[in-house]
């Protein structure tokens, strides 16, 4: 049976004791993930059944997510035909996982409002689902989960869905040092998870001239994710870090906290540090001191000429001493932007564009168009480290 899980002030509280929600949003390697500290994984949608399942094994708990459509993709809240397909599929959902043990509490949504010029519908429609849990597992607590505080957005959710118990905040950069403070401002008392942390997203980060932004190197993302957990843990807040898997957004490694093949990248050393455990075997993960261009050290992109090669010099080591395979790849500038994290293609990769070097790499004459170089260090123990750079053939 689920430990009965309760709201108290701040608080969430299962067993009658305060749980601390610290963790990851992701459905793989929760085994590893548990290792370092965490106490709880987030879903989005879907059945939940394995991964209830593998996080029980694990030691997890389970934010388990209800897919509420969004608006923005074209769904009407007026059309009771489908909000009641929708309600019934996630009361099958409920009755069928509420007394599963590795269950923490239901996810009411993901930035069902985000992109709208008028959210009024939106929150009636989270008031509805959350209603229906309720009744449904009154043993559960809700959260819901909004893309940032906006100006009003919380004030909103406070007023129209009294069936929300906990308030989630997805949130990134530096906007992480004062999210607390401007949930509470707009009247927020219970408690809060920061249900997506993580370092700059692109559409904080500086750009290039014809607009590509520049992603920090999985050395620098983790330590701000070190600044971002300290501040957060001070405030008594749930955190949990986006995205503990890959997953293809601007690139493929700019909210991933893993790589495609499984290794692990510093973000896991950060949640280790703060959280009281360790990564596997105690593993550190290369550091990436620097990948910059030959030419012009200090400019963060090339711009080079149609039948012009070039270089860049990669500093990297591993804390461990561990020998380093580095990988080299070139693909096309990502064509495909969507928003509120909805799918992206891979971007093509550009074949034999790339010849490592003794140091770093030599980029080959390409045809007129935005790239970016990418580098893959792993160091055959599970960890990982990665940085990429813009760049245009003019």
């Amino acid at each position: 049976m689920a430990a009965p899980v309760s709201v108290s002030g701040t608080q969430v509280v299962v067993d009658g004791k305060a749980f601390a929600i610290r963790g990851a949003a992701g459905e793989q390697q929760l085994g590893e993930l548990a290792g370092l500290g965490a106490t709880t994984v987030r879903t989005y949608g879907g059945d939940p059944g394995p991964v209830l399942d593998a996080a029980q094994q694990a030691g997890l708990k389970v934010i388990v997510g209800l897919w509420v459509e969004h608006p923005r993709r074209g769904v009407d809240y007026a059309d009771r035909a489908f909000v009641d397909k929708q309600l019934a599929d996630f009361s099958q959902t409920v009755e069928k996982y509420k007394d599963h043990p590795a269950l923490l509490m239901w996810g009411i949504g993901n930035e069902v409002e985000s992109e709208l010029a008028d959210d009024g519908a939106v929150w009636p429609a989270i008031e509805e689902v959350a209603a229906m849990v309720k009744a449904a597992d009154p043993a559960h607590p809700r959260i819901a989960v909004l893309a940032e505080t906006g100006a009003d957005k919380v004030a909103k959710l406070r007023v129209a869905a009294p069936s929300i118990d906990v308030l989630g905040i997805n949130a990134y950069g530096d906007a992480l040092y004062s999210v607390v403070a401007r949930a509470r401002d707009q009247g927020w008392t219970g408690p809060i998870v920061i249900t997506e942390l993580g370092a700059r997203g692109q559409w904080q980060a500086a750009t290039a001239p014809w607009g590509a932004p520049f992603e920090l190197t999985s050395t620098q993302k983790a330590i701000e994710l070190r600044r971002y957990i300290a501040a957060l843990d001070k405030q008594g807040v749930g955190i949990i870090l986006f995205f503990w898997g890959w997953k293809q957004e601007v690139t493929p490694s700019w909210h991933s906290l893993r790589l495609p093949s499984g290794e692990w990248t510093e973000a896991a050393e950060s949640m280790a540090e703060a959280w009281g455990g360790r990564t596997p075997e105690g593993n550190h993960a290369p550091r990436i001191a620097a990948l910059r261009l030959v030419a012009n050290p200090s400019q963060p992109y090339a711009s080079v000429g149609a039948s012009e090669p070039w270089q860049v010099e990669l500093a990297a080591s591993d804390p461990d001493g561990d020998r380093l395979d580095i990988r080299w790849v070139v693909r096309q500038e990502s064509r495909i932007r969507t928003v509120a994290g909805d799918f992206e293609p891979d971007a093509e990769v550009m074949a034999d564009a790339v010849v490592a070097t003794e140091n770093g790499a030599r980029v080959r004459a390409l045809p007129v168009g935005k790239y970016r170089l990418f580098v893959e260090i792993r160091d055959g123990r599970g960890a990982a480290a990665t940085a990429n750079l813009p760049f245009e053939v003019r």
